[in-house]
């Protein structure tokens, strides 16, 4: 499992690489800083929803949904499967949290030691 999160990591530093050398005008460290962030904060938004998600906070209103729905429409469904769906943090895959986890924090550090570097120089 510890060599998938780095593996992953050298995976997501190499697209930065590629990123920055295909879409930059100039080739500088602040560009590259730049291709970093936008990674960075890919991962760290999909990592906040999930946070969100697996807390519950979806709970309430998903089985809200499906109960209106259920009455609305009508459906001939005479088990009622709607009460035993799972809700969204029910579904909430614990290794990808975990590895998507180790890449915020690992890709945040990453920026902010660029970025002491760059203001050092």
């Amino acid at each position: 499992m510890l060599l998938k999160k780095w593996g992953l990591l050298f995976v997501n530093i190499v697209l930065t690489f590629i990123l920055f050398f295909i879409f930059s005008s100039e080739y500088n460290l602040l560009h590259y800083i730049n291709a970093v962030f936008y990674l960075s904060f890919f991962y760290l938004v999909l990592f906040v929803f999930m946070y969100i998600a697996k807390g519950g906070f979806f709970d309430g209103v998903t089985f809200s949904f499906r109960r209106f729905n259920h009455t609305m429409f009508k459906k001939d469904d005479y088990l009622e499967e709607w009460k035993e769906k799972p809700l969204p943090s029910e579904m909430m895959n614990k290794t990808f949290y975990a590895s998507l986890r180790f890449q915020v924090i690992v890709l945040v550090l990453f920026l902010l030691v660029l970025l002491v570097t760059f203001y050092n120089l």
